[in-house]
């Protein structure tokens, strides 16, 4: 399926394009009463359950969504996987639609609906005409409260989570990499386990593990609902009140910190795998973005990670891709970075890069330590901070012109704990970081201490024979 990218994601380790000399477009004025952000409005249901509505008339179409604050970092040990699974079992009907009746449904309606599962969230989403908005409302509100379907259907979905795991983690070697560097990189955090699941616990998994999941987590007050599109504020409100806002109300189960503890110095893990080239992933504990106000030292310095990673890697032509990629004799084939600054579990910075031939991994980690220590030593300059800050402007800008992308940005705000503005807030906290304020957090987080270094040892390839590969409609998107 087409992956839907996480605010995170469209805003740390940015890769623009085009720079576009512009601010984003004043926001238009609602009611005082409510929370809004460039037409966003926001409401609590009776029973908790939030609403976020964003009118845009530019074309009668609608996008709802429904946001649940559950994710992978919510399962326990011997059960990761649960909050992908579940995902998946969605579609597989309620006490009163069958087993893929409700994607026959959206069909049905002109619709396009899928779904997605990260460490921190799951959603759902369906685009439709603007006029059958209640309808998708209503199946969406009754598989949310009643999702159910036999033994059978989950025997057989496991099976093609499985497959999903084998051809997008198993099978690649880099994403394999990853993972490997995630789990070791963790040890109290649940960030550490894959979303997809580890396979053994995919295999212990039951029907009856995935609905206790459903019951725990699928609550109206754990939950948020997301429409932008050519809608009436009132009347969607109305509606969500109707299908949404009756849903019984439960208790959530008490999560607990689950804090990792300060990592005592370097560690390195090797991972072989079938691949042509080497890799290497460097990940660096560093401070997260907690909030958008009142920010104490640890925002500020995720704000100048964010800026630093895109000096690095944040445009065609930076610095990782003109120190390591390019020129007579190139370290890398390709370099790049992420600030992985905005979640509800700790952060990461991560460097990575794939040697050019004839080099070895070690030489590219060596040249990607090398360009941080550069920041570190001379600083950047304001116009190249400048060039930056208004690529993620425009970046701002032309997200607008998706109702996809809009309601995913509403979605991911409230899921992070953040209000529907949070983008505009971000983006004016952005515009404020300062050259000195780079080279600072250049010089602070890049030592031994609180780095984790992977490397991929590229084994020989040999043909393997497999059956066809599984499919479902829903083979949703995870990160």
């Amino acid at each position: 399926m087409k992956r839907i990218p996480t605010l995170a994601g469209l805003l740390v380790g940015l890769s623009f394009g085009a720079a576009f000399a512009a601010t984003p477009p004043p926001c238009p004025p609602t009611p005082a009463a409510i929370t809004t952000a460039c037409g966003a409005q926001q409401f609590t249901l009776a029973n908790g359950m939030q609403l976020i509505v964003q009118p845009d008339h530019r074309a009668p179409t609608a996008v709802h969504m429904v946001w649940v604050r559950v994710g992978s970092m919510d399962e326990v040990d011997g059960s990761s996987g649960l909050a992908h699974a579940l995902e998946h079992m969605m579609f597989k009907g309620s006490k009163t639609v069958p087993p893929g009746e409700f994607s026959r449904r959206v069909a049905a309606l002109g619709g396009r609906e899928n779904a997605f599962t990260a460490r921190d969230y799951t959603g759902y989403y369906q685009q439709i005409p603007a006029q059958h908005l209640q309808e998708v409302m209503r199946l969406e509100a009754d598989r949310f409260a009643n999702n159910d379907w036999p033994d059978a259907e989950f025997r057989k979905e496991i099976e093609v989570v499985k497959e999903e795991r084998r051809l997008r983690t198993e099978d690649q070697p880099r994403a394999l990499l990853i993972e490997q560097l995630f789990a070791a990189t963790f040890n109290a955090s649940p960030y550490r386990r894959p979303v997809v699941g580890w396979m053994s616990d995919l295999d212990a998994m039951t029907p009856d593990d995935v609905r206790a999941f459903h019951r725990q987590w699928y609550q109206p007050g754990n939950a948020a609902v997301v429409v932008v599109g050519d809608v009436d504020v009132a009347q969607v409100r109305a509606l969500a009140e109707k299908y949404y806002g009756s849903l019984p109300a439960h208790a959530l189960p008490v999560r607990k910190p689950r804090t990792e503890p300060a990592q005592p110095g370097l560690r390195r893990i090797a991972v072989k795998a079938p691949a042509e080239q080497a890799y290497v992933a460097l990940a660096f504990r560093v401070p997260g973005l907690a909030r958008l106000q009142n920010l104490d030292e640890a925002d500020h310095d995720a704000l100048a990670l964010q800026m630093l990673s895109a000096v690095l890697s944040g445009y065609d032509g930076a610095r990782l891709e003109r120190a390591l990629t390019q020129g007579a004799q190139p370290v890398a084939d390709s370099a790049s970075s992420s600030a992985l600054v905005i979640g509800r579990g700790p952060s990461l910075f991560l460097l990575s890069g794939v040697p050019a031939a004839g080099r070895a991994a070690q030489q590219v980690e060596d040249a990607l330590r090398a360009e941080v220590a550069r920041v570190a030593r001379d600083g950047v300059g304001q116009a190249e901070l400048d060039r930056v800050k208004t690529q993620w402007i425009a970046a701002s800008v032309y997200q607008r012109d998706s109702m996809i992308s809009q309601a995913q940005e509403l979605g991911s705000n409230w899921a992070q704990g953040f209000a529907p503005d949070a983008q505009e807030r971000l983006l004016a906290l952005l515009r404020s970081v300062t050259p000195e304020q780079v080279q600072a957090v250049a010089a602070r987080y890049f030592g031994d201490d609180q780095l984790t270094v992977a490397t991929l040892l590229p084994q020989p390839l040999a043909p393997r024979k497999r059956t066809a590969p599984l499919s479902s409609p829903h083979d949703a998107a995870i990160r």
